[in-house]
């Protein structure tokens, strides 16, 4: 019998492996830029930590592996900043990142008071562009990472979060 994915909230637990396995998802959008000091590969480990500690962090795990993670934040403007979404590429492709976002998107919602859901893109990142596209984002500008990588800028309202189930 094989396992499930589950996916629940972070704990402090988990923090080297979302630090890990960020590490090991990102450097396909690196190469894809030609970029290794993207943020997601050159955040601290205690970075990672404190985002844990402070913000909506969610997990996806195959049994005690964290295959899957994903950050959310509400803002002044009560606009939820969702990222660094990441799932570990052997799993891709299975619907574990739209579940992260789902889940995220929920406790943003409903127990942080996000009133729209905003996230950022590569803009040679198609595959998560589509993700962010099927589950009802929109594309609302752009912007350029600290790193100098072009953006893309996409959102939804809160509301439509049960759209994504």
């Amino acid at each position: 019998m094989g396992m499930s994915v589950t996916i629940s909230a972070a704990t402090e637990r988990d923090t080297e492996q979302i630090f890990r396995l960020q590490y090991l998802c990102f450097q396909s959008e690196a190469a894809l830029y030609g970029n290794y000091r993207i943020d997601p590969l050159v955040q601290s480990l205690e970075s990672v930590r404190q985002e844990v500690a402070a913000d909506c962090v969610f997990v996806a795990r195959l049994g005690d592996e964290v295959i899957g993670s994903v950050r959310g934040t509400v803002t002044g403007d009560g606009a939820a900043s969702i990222g660094k979404l990441c799932v570990h590429p052997r799993l891709q492709g299975h619907g574990i990142g739209a579940r992260l976002l789902r889940a995220a998107e929920a406790a943003l919602a409903e127990e942080r008071g996000a009133t729209t859901f905003r996230l950022r893109a590569g803009h040679r990142s198609e595959g998560n562009l589509r993700l962010y596209r099927r589950v009802g984002y929109q594309t609302v500008g752009t912007s350029e990472g600290e790193d100098g990588v072009p953006m893309i800028v996409l959102e939804k309202p809160a509301g439509a979060y049960a759209a994504t189930a």
